[in-house]
């Protein structure tokens, strides 16, 4: 890992808030805790224990009735993370060579999009897997996802184009 994962956590925080009950993102998904999406991602069977369930339907059922603990919230964002260097190393393996802030810059907007939504960034991710980053950043607020999530889409698009933490 050659990202700073503390200033990673500290973003993402700042941009999915903490929730210890679930409500409904802008995109309509049950979520609970750090930006965790329950309808797509749900609850796994390993993380069924921390809510001392023994089935991932169980554990989803509980956390939707009697939400989850700052901790149990902590737990779930940490898995999301790692789920989401998975899926970068999968789908875009030369993530990893770019710098620390633009490596955060795609961990977050896949942490908010998902990779498939990522991945439907072509021009973009092309731009970046180029180093055209001035590019990169202008088409990052062309789209939808930026007129959705405001401030947040100026932040990492400034991030991507400077190379630079946001303020």
């Amino acid at each position: 890992m050659t990202y700073s994962m503390h200033k990673l956590v500290a973003e993402l925080t700042r941009d999915e808030g903490l929730r210890l009950t679930t409500y409904r993102c802008a995109a309509a998904k049950l979520t609970i805790g750090i930006g965790r999406n329950l309808d797509d991602v749900g609850i796994s069977g390993s993380e069924a224990r921390l809510f001392g369930c023994d089935t991932p339907t169980q554990a989803l059922a509980h956390v939707k009735r009697h939400g989850v603990t700052k901790r149990q919230a902590e737990s779930l964002f940490a898995n999301d993370i790692v789920g989401c260097e998975r899926d970068l190393d999968r789908r875009l393996p030369w993530w990893r060579s770019l710098d620390d802030v633009r490596q955060r810059v795609l961990l977050n907007m896949c942490f908010n999009l998902g990779i498939n939504g990522l991945v439907g960034f072509r021009n973009t991710l092309r731009m970046v897997e180029r180093r055209e980053y001035e590019d990169a950043a202008a088409n990052m607020l062309k789209s939808l996802w930026a007129r959705q999530v405001g401030a947040r889409a100026q932040r990492l698009s400034a991030m991507m184009r400077t190379g630079k933490d946001a303020r």
